[in-house]
């Protein structure tokens, strides 16, 4: 008691002096008004003193009232700041059976569910699910709510369920809505809510929510004022009153529900409203305070403060309002933690209106609107938008934006016009609420009102059930395929072929509302049969697809789309007679039926099976395309499009687009292409590239199909790095730049100043919309998932092959178009014009000179063209019409019919021979956009040149394009090539005087050396090595090696640098210029080669001499665990390794295990490097093989030893040994089937497959052979993971009696063997293995299957460590091994073996002096000695009938007495007249342990001495006394079946005594011994004795349980229902099935008792325990819910306490507590359930989490004894686990909390 005081001081005023400084703070009425404590004055002070206090107390009371309401911003209310008892004026939008869907302010939605609206109603509702036929009528909530009914409520819940947004759930509960009111402050002319507590005789007592009040609406007044409904109120309704008369100071009040009184009833301030007992709802007066852009702040009742938001003020009266202006006001909101008041002034919601609201729904919400404007924009709220049609919206702030972007007002506010989706209606604000977020616009299904019935839809796999599967259509549309609809089968295990986030095409089964059901049967999403969306598209004679949903005797029942099913006849289902439909049809079976008959009307469908094949069919199904980007496919042109052509892909012929700006690289052939192609004609080498809604897209652009192909093209945006350069084409443009397509969604935006090398103003005229381009990443932004290129032509790699490529491609393909033209056969003039090409010479006449100089010719041969000399090409001619010319053809233009040609005396002469490498002057003589015609100087040859030197150089400058009559440097590379039709290819320069300068060098050697300090200019970069150009015009390459000394792992040296910069350079080297065999420094004046440079600053050191430039090393240098740096080459597919780069001329090799750590990452390992990239790697030696090469790790390691963990490929399985591991380093590892998991499983081996990855840990090596554990245990050593199945490293580790698993390693004559660990083996001798005899070993082989998991107990370890085992029942608790169907034997045991064992002794002692026994007993000898060798000494003997009936002779001869009879005891003995001639009864009695032969012998006459006679008489009687002694003992326990039945003669309802005979008998796997007992038991206790005889029963079920059939467990278990009380017999079989691990079954009967006991607390927490003890914590949360709609309101708290227990013990903290946390927030003064909390955070929280917890309890206002209790608690936790200053401190909290009450009782 000292110590309590001196830790709790008791109350009263503190007499220090400082104290009274300390101010109290009390609510009272009033929230903004204080009170300081009284302090007890003297009264000679006078009244002075007291007006001086009472003045002051005033003053500062407002003063802190008005700093509790301040308001400095004007905000609308957002869904972040609702909470939990936010009190809300809602509007009614619509209302289902079971929840009432509610407008809030700002556009918000709530819902009320059934059970939310009073205690009355839901009272009613548990009566009527209890008693059905209960004759009280009960209303649904459309008899009770209507559409744009005005209501208040409260905040009860906020759900967040997974990957969906916050629920808001509400609550019209008087009780909860008016919590705040009590009888005292209620006044006549308030306006509060209530509900129809019951109805009458002369009225209505409505439930207002306050305490000991009885409100009363009269029926007259009700009627009169209610006239309009023309319906009675009825238990439940929700009205909202106006107190008309208060009596008994609250007690009793009389209410009215006239809709006028109560809209026009104003709050006044006599009525008391303080910020505790404010509702929405309310009419009051407000004085506008401040006027700001984003709304007003009024106050109101004399000190309240509130806001009045933009959306509340109506829009033509905004710029009305100034401040001191009078309002009425209704209040909307009152956040209870802020205590901020939102109010409206909209008209709709002031009088007379204020009731009902006639709009509150919009057929527009999902409309996508075009052409919005922006019009004001308030930073912390949102904007509003202007639609069209001047319709005015609101768009919430993070509406504005996608998710992961900045908010950007400027940016919004220039933009001219928006694109907007409207979301919803609100009708409180009379509003749209609208988004500008793309991802929601563009979804094509906003609602689930979108979706039609039939439609095909894509989705993602959310989660699965018992009863489906869960698929997310969008983010706000959800969908159910039931189990049956899962696929074409029913799937057994639907975990197996679905995981949550597989994406899966089904169709839409049925819409109600919100609720959606989909299929997945690929048979009804791929059919092309009519559906059945109605009983009208089922015409007679149709045939469909349907799903079988039920079979019965009669037929089927088919099921289509929404409600349309049908019935099948056993007649229609066959040809054949069907005698059992079950037999053969199932259901969700897919048919395919034909309509016989259909009844619209009354909904009726007669169906047909048998007809189908006769009747109307459908075409055959065609196989589905299976889309891949990149593949390459054929297709034929169905039909040409205005900018494309429709193609259908072979052979499936699925329709897709064929983009015309897609035909070709070319853009001036893909026109050209486009008028070639006709229907019908088939496509080749057609490429993939994207699949959308509208379909597939393909394309013919060869580069882009080389990427595609050649794996150069990125996949995912992970795979894009800095400095790549990519194929793709032109998007889309814009003013700011132009968005590029990589294929696989990928898009990257090139800014205007990065798509030139020249400066530009403007994007067009730069690209065409699909051009094919090259960009360059030039930049990334992870987190936004976006990145920027250039197309600027500096920033690319060039080379002349690749444009000599790109020349011939384009001029092969207009071959080709010219190929397709002729060959229609349609039209002279195509037929004329592909006979000609350039550089025919053809004989023509002038036909005409026009104005420009031109001149019009014609030709016999081109006799339907157009043919046309320009005017540059007919200079010095005579042009005299009818003049005959030579011309030569330049240009051959199919689409105009035009060929264009030369009249130059200089190209129609004779043509001069041309050499290799000659460089000539050239002429430009026709231009086109991407293609020209030049002539070679005085040669006469003409050829074809690209207009430009790359893909991306659309842009010249006029000095800079070719024009007619320009001349070039031109360098002959091929004099007659074939793709340009015999033409030279030619390599071309705008300056003549470089090209000549080049042309004179030709042939002279470069003379750099090996030494040599260059600078030079990039040109080139790639991933492995760099290109420079060298002064003379060498070029020199830098390996990748060479670029850096040091570079950062993981980053791309060669990136660093940038095409066309400078860089000082030294030449190290050379390499071949056709070999690229890298040359070394032995070869200082290579000649014939290019230079090898390197960048490294200390080989640019002018002290490096020639030597320390070949600084290499060679293979020999490396040693094994030395550390490299490499750089990624490539990945083999086929040898599953990668080839890295470590000198110039040295590359290492490393193996996929040495890739990765993670089994993962293993999956895709191309993915995991780029090429070029830096690594840093361990050597772990040279391979032998030809070219020698480093092998590298790239995980840290270099060796496999033991406590190494890595992974592993399985090679091999073995049966009962387990696994063949591949190691990293081409080392080998061996797993135990022991090893494979800390927790054993039947058939361990069947997840593996060869090939698998798997993570290992290597625990032991014996001679490079490595012992590996696959154990999580093992492979996770700091996680902390459960065992259960223990590692067994040596015998030290077992005990005697100790009960394990392991699984069967073999079976042989010496018994079983079972592994135990990879090191320990444990022998079963077959004795020890099962209670039945069985003659050959083989029969164990039989019924243990391999890799059998076994329970053993340990018997013995001996001194060879050698560990003998036992896997009998009564050992382990498990069945036995052997099956008692065999009908095999039993063994002896105990006393029967021993007996058994002394007589076999002492006949083998008295056969062995005697001579040989006649043949036939020498016979059965043998017999006998046959048994004892197998089985150890144990003999089972075999009787056939004849030798039962013989022995039955030979028992009652024996038993025959020849004196007088002594007593006899049924004990196990048997007393004759002389002691001499006593003997075991089992002799007599137990014929089962011996034969024929024991039984004369024993029955013959022993001779024996005198002394052995007494000792043996002595023993006897010794034996007598002490059996007379047990008998007389009551505690002695029976040990045979005699023993029991004296027993139960004098205590026969002892359920004790029945159940040990009854495990008497299974001691001995006597089952049905065993089962007889209990039956009889049954039967002879009394019925009173019902505990008895439950107790026999469940003894009963768990002998079923462990020895007979699931059919006999199921027959007790029956029976067990039908004597005794069903609950306890439920609950004591799931209890049985728990703990034999049967949990299906276990969780089959808790679904069965749920549904039949749903009243019954006891059930759900049983079957929450089972869940949540099972790791399913969210079935156990679905569990509770169900269970709080089924139980009464008074039993909530207590289950979801229990709950929250549980998943403290068992399941997720973090959950637990936030339960606890709900309950508590609620039930604020249950003290029982905060000291459960504390107990249970003290045991599994931390020390912040108790602290807190304590504090929150000390600050409850429940009585003070209580908190004493909790302040003890504290003390003792701090004085247990703190510190001396965290003891301090509660005392020091103590102590305030003292004086504070101390204060409040003064006061």
């Amino acid at each position: 008691m000292a110590s309590a005081e001196e830790d709790f001081p008791r109350g009263g005023t503190s007499k220090k002096a400082s104290r009274p400084k300390v101010a109290s703070h009390v609510e009272v009425d009033n929230l903004f008004e204080t009170c300081e404590p009284e302090v007890k004055t003297k009264r000679k002070a006078g009244k002075e003193l007291d007006d001086k206090h009472a003045k002051k107390q005033k003053t500062s009371s407002k003063e802190a009232g008005l700093k509790l309401n301040a308001v400095t911003n004007v905000e609308v209310l957002h869904l972040k700041n609702v909470k939990v008892g936010t009190l809300l004026l809602g509007c009614v939008k619509s209302v289902s059976d079971f929840d009432v869907v509610v407008g809030l302010p700002s556009g918000l939605t709530g819902y009320l569910p059934i059970t939310n609206v009073s205690d009355s109603f839901t009272k009613l509702l548990n009566e009527q699910v209890d008693n059905e036929d209960s004759v009280e009528e009960v209303f649904s909530l459309p008899h009770l709510f209507s559409p744009g009914m005005l209501i208040r409520c409260v905040v009860s819940s906020l759900e967040s369920p997974a990957n969906k947004s916050i629920r808001v759930k509400l609550s019209v509960n008087p009780k909860e809505v008016n919590k705040g009111l009590s009888a005292g402050s209620l006044k006549p002319g308030m306006s509060i809510s209530g509900c129809v507590e019951s109805i009458e005789d002369h009225g209505y007592l409505i439930d207002i929510g306050v305490g000991g009040t009885k409100a009363f609406l009269p029926k007259q007044t009700a009627k009169d004022e209610t006239k309009t409904s023309k319906r009675d109120l009825k238990v439940g309704q929700y009205v909202t009153t106006l107190l008309e008369e208060v009596k008994n100071n609250g007690r009793v009040v009389r209410l009215s529900v006239n809709p006028t009184a109560v809209n026009q009833a104003c709050a006044e301030t006599q009525h008391g409203w303080t910020l505790s007992n404010l509702i929405p709802g309310l009419l009051v007066k407000a004085h506008i305070k401040k006027v700001t852009p984003h709304g007003l702040i009024v106050e109101f009742l004399s000190s309240f403060s509130g806001v009045v938001d933009f959306l509340h003020i109506n829009a033509n009266e905004a710029s009305s309002y100034n401040p001191g202006d009078v309002v009425k006001a209704r209040v909307i909101y009152i956040d209870p933690t802020s205590r901020q008041v939102g109010l409206s002034l909209r008209r709709h919601l002031l009088p007379p209106g204020g009731s009902v609201l006639d709009d509150v729904l919009s057929e527009r919400v999902g409309e996508v609107v075009n052409g919005c404007k922006m019009t004001v924009v308030h930073h912390y709220s949102g904007a509003t938008i202007e639609l069209p049609d001047s319709t005015v919206a609101f768009v919430y702030k993070n509406q504005m934006k996608e998710p992961n972007e900045e908010f950007n007002p400027n940016r919004l506010l220039a933009q001219p016009e928006h694109t907007c989706r409207i979301t919803e209606y609100s009708p409180l604000e009379q509003i749209h609420m609208a988004t500008l977020r793309q991802s929601i616009i563009s979804v094509p299904f906003f609602r689930y009102q979108d979706l039609k019935l039939g439609q095909i839809v894509e989705g993602t796999v959310v989660h699965l059930q018992d009863y489906g599967m869960y698929v997310k259509i969008t983010n706000h549309i959800q969908g159910l395929v039931p189990k049956i609809h899962l696929a074409d089968i029913v799937l057994k295990n639907p975990e197996k072929k679905f995981s949550p986030g597989q994406k899966v095409k089904c169709r839409v089964l049925s819409l109600e509302g919100t609720k959606l059901a989909l299929t997945n049967k690929k048979t009804l999403v791929n059919s092309t049969l009519p559906l059945f969306l109605s009983f009208a598209d089922a015409r007679v004679g149709r045939v469909s697809h349907g799903v079988i949903v039920a079979v019965r005797d009669f037929g089927c029942i088919v099921r289509f789309y929404g409600d349309v099913k049908g019935l099948v006849l056993t007649r229609e289902l066959s040809s054949e007679p069907v005698l059992s439909p079950q037999s053969i049809f199932y259901v969700g079976q897919v048919v395919k039926v034909k309509v016989l008959k259909c009844d619209v009307e009354n909904s009726k469908l007669l169906l047909s099976l048998k007809d189908v094949p006769t009747g109307d069919t459908e075409d055959p199904e065609k196989p589905q395309f299976d889309f891949e980007v990149g593949k390459v496919v054929e297709a034929t042109v169905k039909r040409k499009l205005e900018h494309g052509l429709e193609v259908s892909i072979l052979p499936e012929e699925a329709t897709a687009l064929l983009p015309m700006m897609h035909l070709s690289d070319h853009v001036s052939n893909c026109r050209l292409l486009w008028e070639a192609l006709q229907e019908g004609d088939v496509i080749a080498n057609l490429v993939c590239l994207n699949k959308t809604a509208q379909g597939i897209t393909l394309s013919k652009k060869p580069l882009v199909k080389a990427a595609l192909e050649g794996g150069s093209a990125v996949r995912e945006f992970s795979d894009i790095q800095e400095g790549m350069q990519l194929i793709g084409w032109i998007k889309n443009i814009l003013p700011y730049g132009a968005f590029v397509d990589f294929s696989h969604r990928l898009f990257g935006l090139a800014p205007l100043a990065a798509m030139s090398d020249k400066f530009i103003s403007s994007t067009e005229n730069m690209f065409q919309v699909g051009q094919t381009v090259v960009a360059k990443v030039t930049n990334i932004d992870e987190e936004k998932r976006r990145f920027l290129v250039s197309l600027k032509v500096s920033d690319m790699s060039k080379s002349e092959e690749e444009n000599a490529e790109r020349l011939i491609r384009g001029q092969l393909e207009r071959k080709v178009a010219m190929e397709m033209f002729s060959g229609r056969g349609d039209s002279d003039v195509l037929q004329q014009l592909s006979s000609v090409s350039v550089g025919d010479k053809l004989k023509m006449t002038v036909r005409e000179v026009k104005q420009d100089g031109s001149v019009s010719l014609a030709s016999d041969q081109l006799s339907e063209a157009t043919v046309l000399a320009p005017s540059h090409n007919a200079a010095g001619v005579n042009k005299s019409p009818g003049f005959k010319v030579t011309a030569v053809v330049l240009h051959v233009d199919p689409l105009t019919s035009t060929v264009y040609v030369s009249l130059s005396p200089k190209l129609v002469g004779k043509k001069l021979t041309l050499e290799k490498d000659s460089q000539h002057e050239a002429t430009v003589q026709y231009v086109e956009n991407e293609f020209a015609v030049i002539s070679l100087a005085e040669t006469g040859h003409l050829t074809v040149i690209s207009t430009t030197s790359h893909l991306n150089e659309t842009f010249r400058f006029k000095a800079e394009k070719l024009a007619v009559g320009r001349t070039l440097a031109a360098t002959v590379t091929d004099l007659s090539s074939e793709g340009l039709g015999g033409l030279p290819l030619v390599t071309w320069d705008f300056d003549v005087k470089r090209a000549r300068t080049i042309s004179g060098s030709k042939g002279v050697k470069h003379k750099y050396k090996v030494g040599d300090v260059v600078t030079g200019a990039v040109k080139s970069i790639k991933p492995l090595n760099v290109l420079v150009t060298l002064p003379g015009e060498v070029t020199g390459s830098v390996h990748v090696t060479e670029v850096q000394t040091s570079p950062k792992v993981g980053s791309f040296p060669t990136s660093s640098l940038k095409v066309g910069s400078k860089v000082k350079a030294r030449v190290i080297g050379g390499r071949e210029v056709r070999s690229h065999k890298f040359l070394p420094i032995s070869h200082p004046n290579f000649k014939v080669s290019i230079p090898e440079l390197s960048l490294l600053p200390s080989k640019l050191e002018k002290k490096a001499n020639l030597k320390s430039l070949d600084e290499n090393p060679k293979l020999d240098d490396f040693q094994p665990g030395e550390q490299v740096i490499c750089y990624v080459s490539t990945f083999r597919d086929e040898t599953k390794c990668l080839e890295v780069c470590v000198t110039p001329d040295i590359i290492g090799t490393v193996e996929l295990l040495a890739m990765v750590s993670d089994h993962k990452a293993a999956k895709r390992p191309q993915k995991l490097y780029k090429q070029g990239q830096a690594l840093q790697a361990k050597v772990i030696g040279v391979s032998p093989n030809t070219p020698p090469r480093l092998f590298l790790s790239l995980t840290g390691m270099h060796k496999v030893e033991p406590g190494v963990v890595t992974l592993g490929m399985v090679r091999k399985i073995i049966p009962n040994v387990g696994l063949l591991v591949k190691l990293p380093f081409r080392s080998v590892g061996m797993v135990c089937i022991a090893d494979l998991a800390d927790f054993y499983t039947e058939k361990p081996l069947e997840q593996y497959k060869e090939g698998q990855i798997v993570k290992c840990c290597v625990v032991a090596e014996d001679k490079d052979k490595f012992s590996v554990s696959l154990r999580p245990s093992r492979t996770h050593p700091g996680m902390g993971l459960p065992v259960r199945d223990a590692e067994i490293l040596s015998v030290t580790d077992l005990k005697v009696g100790q009960v394990i698993r392991g699984y069967l390693k073999s079976v042989g004559d010496q018994g079983i063997f079972i592994w135990l660990s990879r090191t320990v083996t444990g022998r079963v001798q077959f004795q020890h293995a099962s209670n039945f005899f069985a003659h050959d070993p083989s029969v164990y082989k039989e019924h243990i299957s391999q890799n059998a998991l076994l329970t053993a107990k340990v018997l013995s370890v001996d001194e060879k460590n050698q560990v003998q085992l036992s896997l009998l029942p009564e050992d382990t608790g498990k069945p036995d091994v052997l099956p008692e169907t065999l009908k095999l034997p039993l063994r002896l045991r105990g006393e029967e073996k021993e007996k058994r064992d002394k007589v076999a002794k002492k006949r083998k002692m008295k056969d062995s002096p005697k001579k040989e026994e006649p043949s036939e007993k020498k016979m059965k000898k043998t017999k006998k000695s046959k048994a004892d060798g197998n089985d150890s000494g144990v003999e089972v003997y075999f009787r056939e009938e004849e030798e039962e009936s013989e022995e039955e002779k030979k028992k009652e001869t024996s038993t025959a007495s020849t004196g007088p009879a002594r007593l006899q005891v049924s004990a196990g003995f048997s007393w004759d007249s002389a002691l001499s001639t006593l003997k075991p009864a089992a002799s007599a009695n137990t014929h089962d342990s011996s034969d024929e032969e024991d039984e004369e012998e024993q029955n013959k006459p022993e001779k024996q001495s005198r002394k052995e006679k007494e000792q043996e008489k002595k023993a006897e009687e010794k034996r007598l006394s002490q059996l007379e002694a047990e008998l007389m003992d009551p505690e002695r326990r029976p040990d045979s079946a005699a023993a029991f039945e004296r027993l139960l003669l004098s205590s026969p309802d002892s359920s004790l005594i029945w159940l040990q005979y009854m495990a008497f008998h299974l001691q001995a796997t006597e089952i049905e011994q065993a089962r007889a007992v209990a039956e009889r038991a049954l039967k002879t206790i009394s019925f009173r004795e019902e505990q008895e005889k439950q107790n026999v029963w469940v003894a009963l079920l768990n002998l079923e349980n462990m020895y007979g059939t699931e059919e006999s467990l199921q027959k007790v278990f029956e029976r067990a229902v039908q004597f005794c009380e069903p609950l306890p017999i439920y609950q004591q079989l799931a209890d049985i099935y728990t703990k034999s691990d049967k949990i299906q079954e276990a969780e089959n009967l808790y679904k069965s008792m749920i549904k039949r006991f749903r009243q019954e607390q006891g059930v759900w927490q049983s079957y929450g325990t089972f869940l949540i003890r099972q790791g399913k914590s969210d079935a156990a949360s679905a569990l509770l819910q169900r269970a709080l709609q089924s139980l009464s309101t008074k039993e909530h708290v207590d289950l979801i306490a229990k709950f929250a227990r549980l998943e403290f013990q068992y399941g997720d903290k973090q959950k637990a507590k936030s339960m606890f946390d709900k309950i508590l927030t609620s039930y604020p003064k249950r003290t029982d359930l905060w000291s459960v909390f504390i107990d249970l955070m003290v045991k599994h929280g931390t020390q912040k989490e108790v602290r807190d917890l304590f504090d929150r309890v000390i600050n409850l206002s429940v009585a003070v004894k209580r908190i004493k209790f909790f302040f003890k608690r504290y003390l003792e936790y701090e004085k247990k686990h703190g510190t001396p200053e965290s003891v301090q401190t509660v005392k020091q909290k103590a102590l305030e909390y003292v004086e504070s009450k101390g204060a409040d009782a003064s006061s």
